[in-house]
């Protein structure tokens, strides 16, 4: 009998041995691999779901961790983290997978924080955005300026140039004082100048209500937070968003749990005196670089999501025994940011007539911390089609309103706390049910005049260039 229990224990060595995740470079086929060993191991927690497909017919798979796989939960936060857009920057592929197995590795052995992160949030990883980049990147690893092979898809494109450019549209909305702050873009075709990667996951943005997100490149150490296009063409010029103080709370909860981007000591990629870590390991996106057309401003723009730019490495692809290190750097800083999906308030808004939920709702804070400097964060979130919302925000008072096409408006009064490891506050809302009047009517007027007059322009913008 000893010799029998003996020997199992001696399989159940050997098996976690076979399943130990490895820290080398993942080809799309032995990624694939380790995202079905993970589902295997943690069925009951996870599920695998592809978004689409790459130019060369390669997979955009998805791991989901959640404790209904494949349903949204009311009032649970859906996080994303994307890697990979870049074919050629694999640390946050490679972070992203080993992600996954210490995720379901913790949750089978019981971790408390693993557990209570998972049991309260969505949480969704795509490993590679680029397969086809990745591919060719890694083939020729070796050769001369391998670090450019790679970045774009198989069409030439870069696909963080390749989204709406909704930036543009904002800041024409924003000179001309028209009211229109958000959610810019009414639907996503698939017949437009947009690359399969990237109508995929614009798809995926669109349909799934996400609070929080950060996606993935190498080339420098910084967390770079929105907005990522300029207000004045071919400058890098600070643009600030409505958000910007939490955008770079949010930045700073991802840079200073890193080992190394928030503290002096490493010399700058770049090797310039402007140092990223003397401002906390953060930057504007725009004050950096100005990019149109990005992912980041997108998930802002167009979604409720709060998206960020985290670069992970001064080396795009390094070799592979620098991994293990790489992911020992940001552990901390890729737990510590999923639970900023918990930050501010969250609530259901339903009739209150007949206990509906109500979808499409628009939620504004005013920050009145300072009551005699109220400031109106001009970037109303909406509720999803379950009547749920998620608005985050750092500590302070604020006036929370709702409002909904047929509905009297309302709001409350509310002091934000938050508190890690602890979900978002809830503030619930019943609307009484009214008649839209006529003042609201002229807004929408006003606001669908405008967009019809921007496509106009921009499609004699594309006539006048293909001349």
């Amino acid at each position: 009998m000893a010799s029998v229990l003996y020997s199992m224990i001696l399989l159940c060595i050997s098996l976690v041995a076979c399943t130990a995740f490895e820290y080398i470079h993942h080809d799309t086929e032995a990624a694939e691999k380790v995202l079905d060993e993970v589902h295997r191991k943690c069925p009951d927690i996870t599920r695998l779901y592809v978004i689409g497909e790459s130019v060369e017919g390669r997979p955009l798979t998805v791991i989901e961790f959640s404790t209904t796989p494949g349903k949204h939960e009311l009032l649970k936060p859906e996080f994303k983290y994307v890697a990979n857009m870049h074919g050629n920057e694999i640390v946050g592929r490679e972070l992203v997978l080993k992600l996954a197995d210490y995720l379901c590795d913790q949750y089978k052995a019981k971790d408390p924080d693993t557990r209570l992160l998972i049991n309260t949030t969505r949480i969704h990883l795509l490993y590679s955005m680029n397969p086809d980049g990745y591919e060719r990147a890694y083939t020729h690893q070796n050769d001369d300026k391998s670090w450019l092979l790679g970045r774009a898809n198989a069409n030439g494109v870069d696909l963080n140039r390749n989204f709406p450019d909704l930036d543009s549209l904002y800041y024409y909305f924003e000179r001309r004082g028209v009211p229109r702050y958000s959610h810019l873009l009414d639907f996503f075709s698939d017949d437009g100048p947009h690359e399969p990667e990237v109508r995929s996951v614009a798809r995926w943005i669109l349909s799934t209500p996400f609070a929080l997100s950060a996606n993935m490149h190498e080339g420098d150490l910084v967390a770079n937070y929105p907005f990522d296009a300029s207000r004045i063409d071919g400058e890098n010029q600070y643009a600030r968003s409505p958000d910007d103080v939490t955008f770079r709370a949010l930045a700073l909860s991802y840079s200073t749990k890193h080992a190394h981007m928030a503290k002096d000591d490493h010399k700058p990629c770049d090797n310039v005196e402007d140092k990223f870590s003397r401002q906390g390991g953060i930057t504007n996106g725009a004050r950096w670089y100005s990019v149109k057309g990005g992912m980041q401003d997108f998930n802002y723009l167009a979604t409720n999501c709060f998206e960020i730019t985290l670069e992970l490495s001064c080396t795009k692809f390094p070799n592979a025994s620098l991994l293990e290190q790489a992911w020992n750097d940001n552990k901390e800083a890729l737990l510590n940011f999923m639970w900023q999906s918990h930050i501010g308030i969250k609530g259901l808004i339903t009739d209150k007539l007949t206990g509906e939920p109500i979808p499409d709702a628009v939620i504004w804070l005013t920050n009145v911390t300072d009551p005699k400097r109220p400031i109106l964060i001009t970037h109303p979130v909406t509720s999803a089609a379950g009547g749920d919302y998620w608005r985050l925000a750092l500590d302070g008072k604020y006036n929370v309103s709702v409002d909904a096409y047929g509905y009297e408006p309302t709001s409350r009064l509310v002091t934000v706390h938050n508190v890690h490891g602890n979900e978002a506050q809830r503030v619930d809302f019943q609307l009484q049910p009214s008649i839209a009047d006529e003042a609201e009517n002229e807004e929408n007027e006003t606001v669908n005049e405008a967009q019809e007059t921007y496509a106009a322009d921009a499609l004699e913008r594309e006539l006048e260039n293909a001349q």
